[in-house]
């Protein structure tokens, strides 16, 4: 039986002035599940986040919630009642931090003991209890984005929305809370739509992406459908498909095609027609390099490639290497020292042809 969202959209169209900033053809977020709406700055995530919140006015178009339309006042209220919203800045009051996280819970006149209990509760989920007392003025900004977050789960919502709500903060307390939020987004099942741009955050914390562009909506699927199959050469370079090689379809049969590139053939799974001229797309992960062709491979795709560059990453070596065709692949650290590359030295470079996704040029 398929399921039903917990809360979609359909043709909502947004407008400052006249000019028009969201149009969106439809967008469905599934109970328990987590999506993230990315593009790049002005796409339009924060616009469309707001306006599924109820706090933006819509110009036209529909909003279901629990399969009901939102259509009237008691209907915005409802939504509103059952969602909790995370800003970029954290709107904290002039009071101290238990107050904070209880204000959304004092709204929903629940008793004292209650409001004790959910409060302790929430702030034990992001380990800030001994902050209960402090004044929110004082607090750091890790701190304040923590007891914002704290504030929304209070309220126990069927849905969370989060407004690129990791931004300002330092590396290492980005990574914490991070860390807290998968956790527990994981442990109570709570619905999240949170607007993001960085590709890792996307990767750990969402199972659904709708990929965004001038207000709308280019593609919507699982995270490893869009950053596995994006559909388009833009969304590939968004999502961080590093290689992209231009080629044209030279035999096509039974799901496999041949590729030409660069006077190279690369076989990849599909069913474009013989001469068609597609791109074929590769991410760095999806690479393996060695000093030597090993004896047993499953690979298809096996070329030698001269190492071009060599770049430390954070936790890892990426390689630009020429096969013909220059490619990007990455190398664990100790890898990297074991075989002892260098810039100049020649590799053995191999990749599965379903590693390979073929879009239309």
């Amino acid at each position: 039986m398929k399921q039903s969202p917990l809360l979609s959209a359909e043709n909502l169209v947004v407008k400052r002035g006249k000019v028009t900033v969201l149009n969106v053809d439809e967008l469905k977020v599934f109970t328990g599940r987590t999506l993230a709406l990315i593009g790049p700055n002005g796409a339009g995530k924060s616009t469309l986040l707001l306006t599924l919140a109820g706090l933006l006015p819509m110009v036209s178009g529909k909003i279901y919630f629990q399969s009901r339309q939102v259509s009237s006042f008691s209907d915005l209220v409802m939504l509103r009642r059952n969602a909790a919203v995370v800003f970029q800045e954290p709107l904290l009051l002039n009071m101290s931090v238990e107050k904070n996280v209880a204000v959304g819970l004092k709204f929903r006149n629940l008793s004292r003991a209650q409001i004790k209990n959910s409060v302790d509760e929430a702030l034990a989920y992001f380990g800030i209890e001994q902050l209960a007392k402090r004044a929110a003025k004082t607090l750091s900004g890790g701190e304040s984005k923590r007891v914002s977050l704290a504030r929304a789960f209070a309220i126990k919502p069927k849905i969370i929305l989060l407004d690129e709500a990791f931004n300002s903060l330092d590396p290492p307390t980005r990574e914490a809370i991070i860390d807290d939020l998968q956790n527990i987004l994981q442990k109570t099942k709570i619905t999240a739509v949170l607007a993001l741009h960085d590709r890792e955050e996307t990767l750990r914390l969402a199972h659904d992406v709708a990929v965004m562009s001038e207000g709308k909506i280019i593609q919507q699927g699982t995270t490893a459908q869009v950053f596995h199959q994006p559909i388009n050469e833009y969304i590939a370079n968004f999502v961080g498909t590093e290689v992209i090689l231009e080629g044209v379809v030279k035999k096509s049969e039974a799901g496999l095609m041949e590729v030409a590139v660069s006077g190279h053939i690369i076989e990849a799974v599909g069913d474009f027609k013989t001469g068609q001229k597609v791109c074929c797309c590769l991410r760095p992960e999806n690479i393996t390099v060695s000093k030597t062709v090993p004896e047993k491979i499953s690979a298809r795709n096996v070329f030698k490639g001269k190492v071009l560059k060599a770049a430390r990453q954070a936790y890892f070596y990426k390689l630009t290497l020429d096969c013909g065709f220059v490619i990007s692949a990455y190398i664990t650290i100790p890898s990297f020292d074991e075989l002892n590359i260098c810039e100049g030295d020649t590799l053995a470079v191999s990749f599965k042809a379903t590693a390979v996704h073929v879009i239309k040029r």
